[in-house]
């Protein structure tokens, strides 16, 4: 798992690299929405909120610095990090002045694009640090960790990410499709139990903490997690 939990754009228009970046990144914990076409992506960015955009910048129909230009226009500050074959410097000024946090030349070493990608992601707007608190209860983000009054429970992946999200909209009520859009990758539906069960973990693993009742349904509308609520 990495530092924390992103959900990443990816746009590469070659299958090739494509593929494999986007496994090296799901691997390392991320939600990674890969596409090939930047109108798409336009489109993609016009519909979610991202932590990290991953750009190449020869793509069909919009170019990566174009994406980038009209990201920053529309007085977004998510992190860019351009990927791409154009090593000259004048196409890497052209691409920092466009807005890119970061450049990174093709072929990439996994490893460092996999280190880029920590550190731009701590630049995040949504970035809050290596423990995120809610009240007493706190979230280990590296080691997937819960603890609360000296007690501590390790989370698996997904119930981590559950968690990650409600602890960053405390009190705030998430819709089913919000929750599936916030852990899920574009295209690939979970089941139609699925986060009712993923609930039902969760809330079993917040008992052993004590806290199981913050996690509320609201009946008609979705999930929230509630700390004003005694246990």
């Amino acid at each position: 798992m990495d530092i924390r939990l992103m959900r990443i754009l990816l746009v590469e228009d070659d299958i090739n690299q494509l593929e494999p970046l986007q496994a090296a990144l799901s691997q390392a914990g991320h939600i990674v929405d890969g596409v090939r076409d930047g109108a798409i992506a336009q489109w993609m960015l016009s519909q979610r909120d991202y932590d990290l955009l991953i750009l190449d910048w020869l793509l069909p129909q919009v170019s990566g610095l174009n994406l980038c230009q009209q990201h920053r226009h529309l007085g977004k500050t998510t992190p860019v990090l351009m990927l791409t074959a154009k090593d000259a410097i004048a196409d890497r000024i052209n691409g920092l002045d466009a807005g890119a946090d970061d450049y990174l030349v093709k072929p990439a070493d996994v490893f460092e694009l996999l280190a880029r990608v920590r550190a731009l992601g701590r630049r995040s707007p949504l970035w809050k640090g290596d423990i995120l608190q809610v009240e007493d209860l706190a979230l280990h983000l590296p080691t997937l960790t819960i603890e609360r009054d000296g007690c501590s429970l390790q989370l698996s992946t997904r119930e981590f990410q559950l968690l990650e999200y409600l602890m960053r909209h405390p009190r705030q009520v998430l819709s089913r499709n919000q929750i599936e859009q916030a852990l899920w990758e574009w295209g690939s539906e979970p089941e139609s139990n699925a986060i009712t069960a993923l609930v039902r973990r969760l809330r079993q693993r917040l008992q052993v903490v004590g806290v199981f009742s913050w996690l509320e349904t609201v009946y008609g509308m979705g999930y929230r997690l509630n700390p004003d609520v005694q246990s």
